[in-house]
């Protein structure tokens, strides 16, 4: 009988354990969409232009996912960047080459960043090429922000809790 109530709690225990799993992937699902509302942007075209729309995350930013160099990305829009502001530890991952270093005023104050350029950039279907970036050994990983770099190549607009993004003419 010791061996059946021994199972038993066994079972049980496994059986919270893999309810508690569960929950786990589906709340982070749940915390990561909130986070980033644009994971798979959506692309129309109107016009001869292609607009991309951006639903803003809980936080007020807009944040979305993307490519640099054909490798995903994701992407925290940010027009207070200059260029588009890459962690330095994902550069080779990114097939990007560090050029001239240089000074940068950052939110957290002067940092040396490396200059460099992206081959190509896309969000939704809108492709960039030739954009100027810097490599910053002060971001964390993951952390890339798309700066004026990209936005003066592009018309964009707020509206409510969206930006729209759109090619220019």
């Amino acid at each position: 009988m010791s061996n059946e109530s021994s199972a038993g709690k066994w079972m049980f225990i496994l059986a919270w354990i893999c309810g508690l799993g569960l929950l786990t992937l589906i709340f982070g699902d749940v915390l990561e969409s909130q986070r980033n509302p644009n994971q798979e942007p959506e692309s129309m075209r109107i016009d001869g232009q292609t607009e991309v729309r951006l639903r803003q995350n809980r936080q007020g930013h807009y944040v979305t996912n993307g490519t640099i160099n054909g490798q995903p990305v994701t992407f925290l829009i940010d027009t207070g960047a200059t260029n588009v502001a890459i962690p330095a530890s994902m550069q080779n991952s990114l097939g990007l080459t560090a050029g001239r270093s240089g000074l940068a005023q950052t939110a957290n104050g002067v940092v040396r960043v490396a200059q460099t350029t992206i081959d190509s950039l896309t969000i939704g279907d809108i492709e960039l090429s030739n954009v100027q970036a810097h490599l910053n050994p002060g971001l964390g990983d993951g952390q890339i922000l798309l700066g004026m770099s990209v936005l003066k190549q592009l018309e964009f607009t707020q509206r409510q809790d969206w930006l729209i993004l759109r090619t220019l003419n």
